[in-house]
Order: structure tokens, then sequence, then C-alpha cells
């Protein structure tokens, strides 16, 4: 009875060890094939990014230089002759007409001179007078062979003399009238003068530097600047052909715009150093809003594209590849695309090869793209500047999303070496 009791509790013990094993090798087997099991492939998931639509429209080719306001005419007031000055007949700053008053210098000096050849001139033609009334006496007795031929001879140079000391003595009074005129100093363009080179009372002598006082013509003015000898022929093409070539003068920091005007001469020799050649533009400036040798951004229009295929400048790339796009395909993937780019106005640029009206390009998000990888696209946006009828598709979502766009130009471009690089391997 005690051995029957004995073995049951070791049945039960085994059989308790035994289900144990077997649960724990199915948990083993479960979990190494959880563990082996292989990963569901996941797809790449697509990149948002803003696109926009190639269009035909309008370019201007403008070109972007540094100039400087050159008046017409920089007048420094010299005297042309010593004395003192006596009186100033100007105020600092104040805008003269051609001929007004300056400066005088003491004319006393030069009108005694004046009353010297003055008399000098009463002495030599009554000295004329009598070898006239000589001579003609002379003439008749020569005729009769009454005096000698030499004697006539000798008479008609000494009136010849006489005449010639007549002359040189209205020369004299005629420069000592030049010389009261140049005591009074009058302008000699019109123009504004500077600040007062010499106080009355100084004596000035002939051409002193640094002069009496400067005239600045401020109305109108021009502007030189210089471009390359490359944009040259195109703008000779165009003045040779009678077109009237603008030209938009801006502040230093191109903050606003200063004043307009036309191209209306280029210098005859190019810069060998630089490579450029000097151009001038003429601006009525009545506003007097140049300033002379004031530093401005100048651009000048050369021509306008017509038809010319636009995109935003955002969307145009510079990586190994050369010029490029991400075009977007028909199965929402994009493909760089590379393009040959024409004129920009910073907004929009101009595609001369590569593209087509209606191709579909990346303009944000650039900077995640490589060749062949799926995009989620927002609503193409025509470039702004484009015809009637690509307007049509979508001109006001392309106004709202103009701007950040071209802010994220340089976003964009700081991918692109990489993304080029893998689409080219």
């Amino acid at each position: 009875m005690s051995e029957a009791v004995s073995t049951q509790p070791k049945h039960s013990r085994r059989r308790f060890v035994l289900i144990a094993v077997v649960v724990l090798a199915l948990v083993a087997l479960v979990v190494v094939h959880l563990l082996n099991r292989p990963k569901p492939a996941r797809g790449a998931a697509p990149q948002v990014v803003t696109v926009a639509t190639a269009t035909l429209g309008s370019m201007p080719v403008t070109l972007s230089e540094l100039g400087t306001v050159t008046p017409t005419a920089t007048v420094t007031v010299l005297p042309q002759l010593s004395g003192y000055l006596t009186a100033v007949g100007y105020h600092e700053g104040q805008d003269v007409e051609k001929g007004q008053f300056l400066a005088q210098i003491d004319p006393r000096q030069y009108e005694i001179d004046k009353q010297q050849a003055e008399a000098q001139l009463a002495k030599d033609r009554a000295s004329l007078a009598q070898a006239r009334s000589d001579l003609a006496r002379y003439t008749q007795l020569n005729e009769h062979k009454s005096i000698a031929e030499q004697t006539f001879v000798d008479q008609q140079f000494l009136v010849q003399q006489d005449e010639a000391a007549v002359k040189s003595d209205l020369a004299n009074i005629a420069q000592f009238d030049l010389d009261l005129t140049y005591c009074h100093i009058t302008a000699p363009v019109a123009g504004r003068v500077g600040l007062r080179l010499v106080d009355p009372g100084n004596y000035v002598t002939a051409s002193s530097s640094p002069g009496i006082v400067v005239i600045t013509t401020m109305k109108p003015t021009t502007v030189q600047f210089t471009v390359p000898q490359d944009s040259l022929a195109s703008v000779l093409q165009r003045m040779n052909g009678g077109a009237s070539l603008p030209v938009t003068a801006f502040s230093s920091d191109n903050s606003k715009q200063v004043a307009t005007g036309t191209l209306y001469a280029v210098s005859n020799q190019m810069a060998t150093s630089t490579g450029t050649v000097t151009l001038r533009a003429t601006f009525p400036n009545d506003d007097e809003a140049l300033f002379p040798n004031e530093f401005v951004n100048v651009k000048l229009l050369v021509d306008t594209m017509q038809n010319a295929v636009l995109v935003p400048t955002p969307a145009v790339q510079s990586g190994a590849p050369g010029d490029y796009v991400y075009l977007v395909n028909a199965n929402n993937t994009v493909s760089v695309h590379k393009v040959t780019l024409g004129p920009s106005d910073g907004k929009n640029t101009v595609i001369t090869a590569g593209l087509q009206a209606g191709n579909i390009v990346v303009t944000d998000g650039t900077d995640r793209l490589s060749d062949g990888a799926k995009i989620q696209a927002a609503k193409a946006r025509p470039a702004s500047g484009a015809s009637a009828a690509a307007a049509d598709a979508g001109t006001a979502s392309a106004a709202s999303g103009a701007h950040g766009q071209h802010n994220h130009a340089h976003n964009g471009a700081s991918g692109a070496t990489a993304a080029s690089a893998e689409a080219a391997s």
C-alpha cells in the first residue's frame, strides 16, 4: 500500500518536467523563427517637393555693372593774370549761370598800362601822318627828278614803319582790354560752385593752383560704367541698328531706383588689363538724385527675348553634370536633366536648350533628391511672365510661391553635387 502511494508523485513530477521541456522547446522554436524570418521590404517614402511648369514668356536681357556718376563738365576756374583778389561774387554751393560774376582782381595796374598804350598810339599816329605828308611831297618832286631816288624810297619805307607801329599800339590796347576782362572773372559754364578755394585779399597769379572755385554741371549728367568684351558685340549691334538702349541707375546697395536714362557713347578702346570697354549713359537728373562721383549700380537693357522657355530660378542646379534640373516623370519620379541656361532676372531663368514648355521641374526640396527618386508633388506652378495661355493654368499659385522659391535657391543648391554624383553613378 505504501509503495503505490510513493510511486504516484514520481510519475506526476516526470509528467510535469516533460510538459515544461516541450513548452520551452516550442517557445525556443517560435523565438528562433521570429528572429530568422526575413523582414518585409519597405519602399522608400516619396519625397514631398514643390514643382513648377516651364512656360513661354519674355525675358529682358540686361547687363548689371557698377558705374560712377560723371558730370558733363567739371571746371576749375583759374586766374589768367596776377593781382590781388578784391571781391567774390558767389555763395558756396550756389547754382550759377554761364557768364555770371564770380570774382574780381584789382584792375588798376592794367588800366594804367592801357592808358600808356593809348598815348603811344597817339604818338605813332602823328608820326605816321607826318611821314605820309612828306611822302606826298617827295612823290611830286620825284616825278620832276628834283630829289634823289633814294630819298623817295626811304620815305616810303618810313611810312610803312609808322603804319606797323600804329598796328602794334592797337594790339597792345586790345591786350590790355583783354586783361581788364580777365580781372572780372565770370563762370565759363553753368553749374554748381563748390567750396571757396581763395578768400578776398589774397594775391593770385596766373594759373595758380588750386584755383578760385570749381564748377560742376549737375543736370544733365552722365554715368560711366564698363562692360566685358563678350557683351560688347550685342550692345554695338543694337546701337548701330539705331536702337535707344535704356539705362537704369540704382543706389549703391541696390535698394531703390535712382534715375533712368539712355546709352549714348561707347569708348573707342578696350582696356587690355581688364578686358572691358567703357560706356557712358546720359540722365536728365532734374531732381539731382545723381551726385557727382557717386557710385551707382547700372542696368543696361540690351534686348528682350520673346517666347523663351522660363523656369523658376530655384529649379536650376549646378553640379558634376553641369547645369541641370530635376525633371518630373509621368510615374512620379524625377530624373536629372541637363539644360543650357540663358538670361535670368533673379526670379526666372531662360532655358535655351534641354526643356520645353509644359515640362514640370522641381523647385523646392532638391537637396533630398537623386536621379530616379520618387516624389509627391504639390500643384505645378507656371513660371511668372509666361504667355496668357500658360498663365490661365495656374497664375495665382505661381505668384503666391515665387518669393519662397527664390529664398530657397541657395539651400537647394547645397545638395546638388551629391545628387548629381548619385545620378552619374
